[in-house]
């Protein structure tokens, strides 16, 4: 009886001591927050921007390689002294990697020079026959008596034409105002004339002239009425310096050394003053040869040949 009133009593205890355990326990508070995001829909993660994709650095533009110098050898007559020393200056603008190197005289001894295997490129005469004399493409009548084979023919042009004038020093002293009046005054011994010697073109010209006048040239000469020149510079500084009382010379030479003209020579007294130009077959830079032909025969060129008295003709 004892035993079960002690367990009776045991009982109530642990009955006691659990309630007041699950009495001290206070319910946690519901996550409402967390609640919340349960019942809202789930969020897309966000984008990152696209970036835009990196540009390549622009690259500069290739350099064209530049020209080889060259120098190329130009024989010209000597009355294209001042233009083609003015055109040199303007063609270093077209093409700057060309050097042009001049060889100024007659064409008589230019002709003679390539004849001789001077280095050449390109040959402007102051008159067909030594151009003529070394063009194979001429034959004996056309003026090629030596068979001599120089010319590029396919290249040869008429570049220029000039006059044959009839130039008195300053004041002119003689009065001389035209080719009569030298004329007159050679037959009677009055007038001392510079002319150019007969292998240079300005003084083949002359002796047509004389010719034209049925004048004798040699008879002239003995006389001492005839000095000559071995070139046309010549004969115009000895007009220039008035050691004569006139000279047959170019207009374009007049022009440049401020000499008077008084007269002019008609095509049936000495023919036509053509200034033939041709590159050369042994010429070392054919090419840029042909391109500065080209540039003398255009517009810039031509202006400055239009100048001083030539007449273009290409």
């Amino acid at each position: 009886m004892k035993k079960r009133s002690i367990i009776a009593i045991l009982l109530v205890v642990v009955m006691l001591f659990a309630l007041a355990a699950c009495g001290s326990q206070t319910p946690a508070p519901a996550d409402n927050n967390n609640q919340q995001q349960q019942n809202e829909p789930a969020k897309e993660p966000e984008k990152e921007p696209e970036k835009e994709p990196e540009k390549e650095p622009e690259k500069e533009p290739e350099k064209e390689p530049e020209a080889e110098p060259v120098e190329l050898i130009v024989f010209a007559a000597a009355s294209m002294t001042e233009t083609l020393t003015q055109i040199a200056e303007m063609y270093k603008a077209v093409a700057p990697n060309v050097e042009l190197v001049y060889n100024f005289d007659s064409s008589g001894t230019l002709k003679t020079q390539i004849q001789e295997g001077a280095d050449c490129d390109l040959f402007i005469s102051a008159a067909p026959k030594q151009m003529n004399a070394l063009d194979g493409a001429k034959d004996a009548e056309g003026g090629n008596t030596e068979g001599l084979d120089f010319v590029d023919s396919a290249t040869r042009i008429n570049l220029l034409e000039n006059k044959v004038a009839l130039a008195v020093p300053d004041g002119n002293p003689k009065g001389i105002n035209s080719y009569d009046d030298l004329i007159a005054g050679l037959k009677d011994g009055s007038v001392m004339l510079a002319m150019g010697n007969s292998d240079v073109p300005v003084g083949q010209y002359t002796q047509k002239i004389l010719k034209y006048f049925e004048l004798d040239e040699e008879a002239l000469a003995s006389a001492g009425c005839i000095t000559y020149g071995s070139n046309v510079k010549e004969v115009t500084t000895q007009v220039k310096e008035a050691t004569v009382d006139c000279g047959i010379i170019y207009g374009t030479d007049a022009f440049s050394a401020g000499l008077t003209v008084v007269d002019t020579a008609t095509k049936d007294m000495c023919g036509q003053v053509i200034y033939p130009a041709a590159v050369l077959k042994v010429a070392n830079h054919p090419d840029e040869a042909k391109a500065f032909l080209d540039y003398l025969t255009g517009a810039e060129a031509s202006a400055v040949f239009e100048a001083v008295g030539f007449s273009p003709m290409a």
